[in-house]
């Protein structure tokens, strides 16, 4: 009974170690930048969130192709894994030219919802380095996925690691200045996170290079392989747009309760992404696990990876925003450093915000992890309409007449809770119907 547990465990662990990685990669940047001014910290969760919203269509479209690897790799044809990681590649290159069209897009945004000309200045500084290091983020997600969808997580999980700690590293000199760098604030933060995944994809890109005696994907196949992986992987990544574009509108909105609320809030959301990331891993790992699965036309073993998968994911969720909950005064602490005499109103503040957010995080981990499985399954198309009806036809709404009625961080946090929940149920049903059991993406 324990043994199908432990299988999930040795292919999720190191994916969900990533994503804890990077989370705590957010975590220093924003420590770091938390220390520069409280200026940049109030600006680098909208910025960030925005240049997501350009660049997460296009990531998560790439990334598709691993959920073909994972397929064609269960049908045991490893030519179609290595075409599908191709096509994955070509559409990374072609991705990042297109992305830089965007580059006026932020700047409009930012000051539509000005907080202010210093705070506008720093956004448009880290969102524009960002869009512009779009490739390299597009190229870094077609390797890992063609590695994810392969099973072998750990060198995805050791490459990840590596390139993390070079931005850690480099986070202060290119923020503060230093070794002959001048100070560039916000924007050397965002520098040092593409530098580290550039170096990321050239290291993967090389440990994916063809072997000697492997065969080449023939080039009549990548059109018709483009193609497919556009079909389901433009859903998945309208999906990932979305709940961008949804959190971002939050984001902005409860950003105008005032400065000090707005710097709680985007501390909190830091640390709720520590506890959601490992979340990421286990979507990831579920995706694959069930691709793989009905790759071998083995509906039966999908869906036990991934409910079993599920159950996993919502355990550790609790286990963490308990911790979290507990111990709030020392992480607080890290952000409330420029607080000054507002200091206690910080700590109060994201005391609340930390037990709304561990209501939320079991419901957001059980449907995030359920819609990765969907996604692996080719249900794309399900998972992007059932996130725009509930984001963006009552959520937002309510979220705008609660800022107009009741305009504080802790009322609005409160209607987080309730859109994840009924999400999760939503998505929950679906998996249970089994309508995904006839997608065949191979």
């Amino acid at each position: 009974m324990i043994r199908p547990y432990i299988d999930i465990l040795k292919l999720v662990w190191p994916l969900a170690l990533g994503m804890v990685n990077n989370a705590v990669m957010q975590f220093v940047d924003r420590a770091y930048l938390a220390h520069e001014s409280m200026a940049s910290l109030e600006a680098v969760l909208p910025a960030s969130m925005l240049a997501l919203i350009v660049l997460g269509f296009f990531q998560s479209v790439v990334a598709y192709s691993g959920t073909f690897v994972a397929q064609y790799h269960g049908a045991g044809d490893e030519r179609m894994c290595r075409a599908s990681y191709r096509a994955g590649v070509l559409m990374a290159i072609v991705a990042g030219a297109v992305v830089l069209l965007a580059l006026p897009f932020g700047n409009l945004v930012f000051v539509a919802f000005s907080s202010g000309a210093e705070v506008v200045a720093r956004q448009r500084a880290y969102y524009d380095v960002c869009i512009a290091g779009g490739v390299f983020l597009f190229g870094q997600m077609a390797a890992q996925a063609y590695f994810t969808g392969l099973g072998r997580t750990r060198i995805v999980l050791l490459v990840n690691v590596a390139g993390n700690l070079v931005n850690i590293a480099v986070d202060p000199i290119l923020i503060f200045g230093g070794c002959g760098m001048p100070a560039l604030g916000i924007a050397g933060a965002a520098y040092a996170t593409v530098f580290s995944t550039a170096l990321q994809w050239a290291v993967l890109a090389f440990a994916a290079r063809r072997r000697r005696g492997e065969s080449l994907p023939l080039l009549r196949d990548l059109p018709p392989l483009m193609l497919r992986v556009l079909r389901f992987g433009v859903p998945s990544g309208a999906y990932s747009v979305l709940n961008i574009l949804s959190f971002t509108v939050f984001v902005f909105i409860a950003g105008a309760v005032g400065h000090l609320e707005a710097a709680v809030s985007n501390a909190c959301f830091t640390v709720n992404y520590m506890l959601f990331a490992p979340m990421e891993g286990f979507a990831l790992g579920a995706a694959t696990l069930v691709g793989q699965a009905q790759g071998r036309g083995d509906s039966i073993a999908a869906a036990k990876a991934g409910m079993r998968t599920v159950l996993l994911a919502v355990l550790v969720v609790a286990v963490l925003s308990v911790l979290t909950v507990v111990f709030h005064r020392p992480i607080l602490s890290v952000f409330a450093a420029r607080a000054g005499a507002a200091s206690e109103d910080f700590h109060s503040l994201g005391f609340v915000l930390f037990v709304l957010m561990a209501l939320w995080q079991v419901f957001d981990a059980a449907d995030v992890v359920i819609s990765g499985a969907l996604k692996g399954a080719g249900d794309t198309r399900f998972v992007m309409v059932w996130m725009l009806v509930n984001a963006f036809f009552w959520w937002l709404p309510l979220v705008w007449v609660v800022s107009r009625v009741h305009n504080t961080m802790p009322a609005l946090w409160g209607t987080m809770v309730l859109y994840v929940a009924v999400m999760c149920v939503g998505s929950l049903v679906r998996w249970r119907r089994g309508a995904w059991r006839q997608i065949r993406l191979v």
